[in-house]
């Protein structure tokens, strides 16, 4: 009884099973319950013993002290493996098998020994008021996230890798900011409109995305966001003009740095939004964030081959990759199934210059836990191109 799965216990009760609704009801009742089978536990053993005793005894009258040891070594034998360890190793193996055909047995006992039990649990809480044994709160079954996440990683074959990916993916959400995930502000493509007509044009009609910022002179000075089909006006006009695409676009969305993913995800929802401005404390942007960078946490990149479709991340012949100082410690690690630290730097250059601790050289190893990153190019004070190779785990001898 106390070994079935709670969760498959109230899933099948909600489900009608008459079994394992009366199972579930009589373990809502623990104390009760426990004082039933051990009640009747006991009485049958006590009871065996008392009758091999007699008949030991019965057997060899003469020998009474040989009768009793041969009755308690073979009475031993005999509970120990039938009445014992054979018994529950099985009812162990086969929880539900066994519990379900038991609980209207168990039901029955429990209305019967009612005035046993009433008067074995009496002295119980009696004790326990002695010895100042204060009653256990009221636990629920709820799991935590981390429970949750033990529970999906041992779900084994019972879920395809990739749902338990995505399941793995909504509880980790809560551990994630936007900031983890956003396009950092040195990649956001957006259009400047103190450009002349005709490079905006130009610039709109080369863009890859269907949502863009538009900004005067600097994102800083950011003054909407405008979708794609919004801009037709603009671009079939005789004569556009820069007030057509200002009409068009919508009002900028801003989203603290440290706003967790599935806070936004509800916000993206709740405001009908696709598209937000990240800001740190002091208003200034840091990146962009979109709906879909929230549902790639989840369901994985969109794309077959992240490794090989990444800008950022190029495979070499000799199993290493030669990864952009900009590329988001996050990414790689989903692409490559690596491990670096993310509770720091968010992209490789800040990972190795937080490790330095200084402006390094080209050509400069060093080694993060059990990755060797070589510095390949360094402009601007920054990491523009890095060597990175997994070393294999060091086997103990």
């Amino acid at each position: 009884m106390l070994s079935l799965n709670r969760y498959r216990l109230r899933h099948l009760a909600n489900e009608g099973h008459r079994s394992a609704t009366l199972a579930q009801r009589l373990l809502e009742k623990p104390d009760r319950l426990i004082s039933t089978i051990l009640i009747g536990n006991n009485l049958v053993n006590i009871a065996a013993a008392s009758l091999s005793t007699i008949i030991a005894i019965r057997l060899l009258p003469t020998q009474q002290d040989l009768a009793l040891a041969l009755s308690t070594i073979l009475l031993t034998l005999v509970v120990l493996i039938f009445a014992e360890v054979t018994p529950k190793t099985l009812a162990q193996r086969h929880p539900e098998v066994i519990a379900f055909q038991a609980s209207r047995l168990l039901r029955i006992l429990m209305f019967v020994l009612a005035p046993a039990i009433w008067l074995v649990n009496l002295f119980v809480n009696g004790l326990f008021w002695i010895f100042r044994v204060g009653r256990k709160a009221n636990s629920s079954d709820a799991l935590s996230a981390e429970e949750l996440k033990t529970l999906v990683n041992e779900s084994g074959e019972m879920l395809p890798p990739q749902r338990q990916n995505m399941l793995l993916g909504i509880l980790e959400l809560e551990n994630v900011t936007v900031d983890d995930i956003m396009v950092p502000r040195n990649e956001v493509s957006g259009v400047d409109m103190e450009a002349d007509v005709d490079t905006i044009a130009d610039q709109i009609r080369r863009t890859d995305y269907t949502r863009f910022p538009l900004y005067k002179g600097d994102l800083d000075k950011v003054i909407g966001i405008l979708h794609i089909r919004d801009a037709a006006e603009f671009l079939y006009a005789d004569e556009p003009s820069k007030v057509m695409l200002t009409k068009a676009a919508k009002d900028p969305y801003f989203v603290p740095e440290n706003t967790p993913l599935h806070t936004q995800l509800i916000n993206f929802q709740t405001q009908q939004l696709r598209m937000g401005l990240v800001v740190d404390e002091y208003g200034d942007i840091q990146g962009l964030v979109t709906l879909e960078d929230l549902l790639e946490e989840i369901v994985g990149e969109f794309t077959t081959d992240i490794a090989n479709s990444s800008k950022e991340i190029h495979a070499q012949r000799d199993g290493s990759y030669v990864i952009d100082g900009t590329a988001n410690i996050r990414e790689i690690n989903r692409a490559l199934a690596w491990e670096l630290p993310t509770d720091g730097p968010k992209t490789l250059n800040g990972l190795v210059l937080e490790h330095v601790e200084d402006i390094p050289d080209a050509n400069l190893s060093i080694k993060i836990d059990r990755y060797l990153i070589e510095i390949l190019q360094i402009k601007d004070n920054a990491v523009i191109a890095a060597r990175v190779r997994e070393m294999p785990l060091s086997r103990p001898r």
